[in-house]
C-alpha cells in the first residue's frame, strides 16, 4: 500500500486503520476514526533540532557511544524530597529527576491542586507550570487559596498551548520541576490534526519526553481520563512515560486516592491518601484509622479487612446488607469490589454453609470509595455477606483474612507479615488463612494479639456436626456439646468476645478442638435465629 495512502486513527485508543469503520475494531467506540495524514508527511516537516534531541549527539557535539555499566556517571542527587509522606511513598522515595510523569483522573478530582501545591512542598526548587487550560490569573487564584507563593519565589507560570513553545521556554528556565497542565491541550504546529487528537497527543509527548532527558528534570503531565476511566488518548501514551499516577477519588467523599498503576523507580500500584479540605490536599497518615473511624458497632454486615495496596496495608470496612427481594431475579449491587468475584462468594456460601440468596437482594460497598481488587478480602466478604443475611453482628474486634476457595475453605494468603503487623498496631483481633501463615501468626500470638484460624473442612462436615445435640431435656432443647451442658450460643459468644481457643479449652476440661469446630461449624449452617447468650460471670 502507498505510504500516501489515507490513514484513519481512533480518537479513543490509537488505532490505526486503512479505511473508515463507523466503530473502531480495538475498543470499541463509535464514530472515533478520524482521517491523519501519513506519517512520511509528518516526519518530513519535524525540524532536526527537536527530532534529535539528546538521544543522538553528546554534550560536545560528537556522537554518542556504547558505554560500560561502570563508565556511567551519576550526577549527585537523583531524587527530590517533597517531605510529604504520602507523596514520596507514592513517587518510590521522591520525585525523580529526569523522569516523565502521567497523573490522570476525573474532572475536579484535584489533579491541578496537587501540581499546583508542588511549589509548596519542593521550597527553594524552581518550578515551571506550564497551563493550557487556564489563565495565569486564575492559576494565581489558585495558589494564593493554597497558600503557594511569595515575592521572589520559584514558581514560574507560562500560559501556553504550542509544544516547542513550551520546549524553548523550559531551555531558558532550566527547572527542577515542570509541570504540563494539560498534556491534550498541547499541539505541534507542523500537525494538521487538532490538539487533543491521538498524533498531537503522541507527538507531544515525545518533545517532551526528550526535553526530560536533556534537561534532566522532573515533568508531570497532566491528563484527561474517559468515561470508562481510562486514560484519554493514545495507549502508547502510558508505555512512553516512566510513572502512570490515578488520582482516584468521589465526589461525595473527602479523600483522595494517588495511585501509581506503573513506576519504574520504585513499587507499583502503591497509595497515597489526602484529605481535600479548603486549604487543599491534607496528607493522611494513617488511612486504616480514617477509614474505620464512623464504623458503627453492633451492626449485622459489618466486617474489617487487610488489603495490601503495593508495600502498604490498609484496614478497611466492608458493608454488606441483604433483603428481601421484589423481584424474579435478586438484584446484586457492587461498590469498590468485583461484581463477578461477590457472585463466586455467594455461590459458595449457598453450597457449602448452606445460605440461600436467590430471594434476597444484596448490596456490598467498601467505606470510604476504596477499591478492592486481591483475594485477601474473600473472607471479610463473606462473612460480611452472611452476617447480614441472618442479621447477626460478626466479631467486631476481628481483622478477617483469607482467600475463600471453591470448596469452602479458606486459604492463605501472601505476606500477611505486614497484614498482621498492622492489625496487631490497630489491636485488633486477625482472622487469617490457615496452615501456610503459622509463622507469622505464631509470632504475632506471643505479642498478645489473639488470633483464630478455625476453617473446617467440608469433608468432616456432618462428623462434627454429630457432635452437637438438640436433646430438649438439656438445656430447654438449644443446641448444646454432646456430653456437657455448655451451648452453642455460649461458645461462639466467648470466641466473638476474644477469648482463645488454648483459654477455653483449659476453662472447660471435657472440651476438645473438634468440639469448637463443631460449635462454628453448627453456628454458620444453624437456621435459628436467636443471637449468643450473654456472658456470665461466676
Amino acid at each position: 500500500m502507498s505510504n500516501d495512502a489515507p490513514r484513519f486513527v481512533c480518537q479513543n485508543c490509537g488505532h490505526v486503520a486503512h479505511k473508515w469503520m463507523g466503530k473502531c475494531p480495538e475498543c470499541g467506540a463509535w464514530n472515533s476514526l478520524a482521517e491523519q495524514q501519513p506519517e512520511t508527511e509528518v516526519k518530513a516537516r519535524v525540524p532536526q533540532k527537536r527530532r534529535e534531541g539528546a538521544f543522538s549527539p553528546g554534550e560536545d557535539g560528537s556522537a554518542r557511544r556504547p558505554q560500560r555499566l561502570s563508565e556511567v556517571e551519576m550526577s549527585g542527587e537523583t531524587r527530590l524530597k517533597t517531605g510529604v509522606a504520602e507523596l514520596d511513598r507514592v513517587m518510590g522515595g521522591g520525585i525523580t529527576r529526569g523522569a516523565l510523569s502521567l497523573i490522570a483522573g476525573a474532572p475536579g478530582i484535584g489533579k491541578s491542586t496537587l501540581m499546583t501545591e508542588l511549589g509548596k512542598y519542593l521550597p527553594g526548587r524552581k518550578l515551571l507550570y506550564v497551563t493550557g487550560e487556564e489563565s495565569v490569573r486564575q492559576v494565581k487564584l489558585r495558589a494564593g487559596r493554597l497558600g503557594v507563593g511569595s515575592e521572589g519565589d520559584d514558581l514560574l507560570l507560562f500560559a501556553e498551548t504550542n509544544v516547542e513553545a513550551v520546549a524553548d521556554a523550559a531551555d531558558e528556565a532550566d527547572p527542577d520541576v515542570l509541570i504540563v497542565d494539560s498534556i491534550q491541550t498541547l499541539f505541534r504546529p507542523d500537525l494538521e490534526s487538532a490538539p487533543g487528537s491521538v498524533s498531537q497527543v503522541r507527538e507531544s509527548a515525545a518533545t517532551l519526553r526528550r526535553l526530560t532527558k536533556e534537561l534532566e528534570c522532573a515533568t508531570f503531565l497532566v491528563g484527561h481520563v474517559t468515561k470508562k476511566g481510562a486514560i484519554a488518548g493514545p495507549r502508547v501514551l502510558e508505555h512512553m512515560v516512566d510513572t502512570v499516577l490515578y488520582f482516584e477519588g468521589d465526589r461525595h467523599h473527602a479523600y483522595r486516592i494517588l495511585r501509581t498503576v506503573k513506576n519504574r523507580f520504585g513499587a507499583a500500584h502503591e497509595i497515597g491518601v489526602f484529605e481535600m479540605r479548603e486549604g487543599g490536599l491534607r496528607p493522611v497518615e494513617n488511612p486504616s484509622e480514617i477509614f474505620l473511624a464512623e464504623r458503627g458497632y453492633g451492626v449485622s454486615g459489618s466486617t474489617v479487612v487487610c488489603s495490601l495496596e503495593g508495600t502498604r496495608p490498609i484496614l478497611v470496612e466492608i458493608q454488606a446488607l441483604a433483603s428481601d427481594s421484589r423481584y424474579s431475579t435478586p438484584e446484586r449491587t457492587a461498590t469498590g469490589f468485583a461484581q463477578r468475584r461477590l457472585q463466586m462468594l455467594l455461590a459458595v456460601l449457598e453450597k457449602r454453609a448452606g445460605l440461600s440468596f436467590s430471594d434476597h437482594d444484596l448490596f456490598l460497598n467498601v467505606a470510604g470509595g476504596v477499591t478492592l481488587d486481591e483475594p485477601a478480602v474473600d473472607l471479610g466478604v463473606a462473612v460480611a455477606c452472611a452476617s447480614s443475611f441472618r442479621d447477626i453482628p460478626a466479631d467486631t474486634g476481628a481483622v478477617l483474612i483469607g482467600e475463600v476457595g471453591l470448596g469452602g475453605e479458606v486459604r492463605s494468603v501472601g505476606r500477611a507479615e505486614p497484614r498482621l503487623r498492622e492489625a496487631a498496631c490497630s489491636r485488633r483481633c486477625c482472622e487469617p488463612g490457615p496452615k501456610a501463615n503459622c509463622e507469622a501468626r505464631s509470632t504475632y500470638s506471643r505479642r498478645g494479639l489473639p488470633i483464630r484460624t478455625q476453617a473446617p473442612s467440608p469433608m468432616s462436615d456432618q462428623k462434627l456436626l454429630e457432635r452437637i445435640t438438640l436433646d430438649p431435656e438439656v438445656m430447654a432443647g438449644k443446641p448444646v456439646i454432646r456430653g456437657t451442658r455448655l451451648t452453642v450460643d455460649y461458645v461462639l459468644n466467648l470466641m466473638a468476645h476474644g477469648a482463645s481457643d488454648e483459654e477455653i479449652l483449659r476453662e472447660y476440661e471435657g472440651l476438645s478442638q473438634k468440639d469448637l469446630r463443631a460449635c462454628l461449624l453448627f453456628g454458620a449452617k444453624s437456621l435459628s435465629e436467636s443471637s449468643f447468650m450473654p456472658l456470665e460471670t461466676t
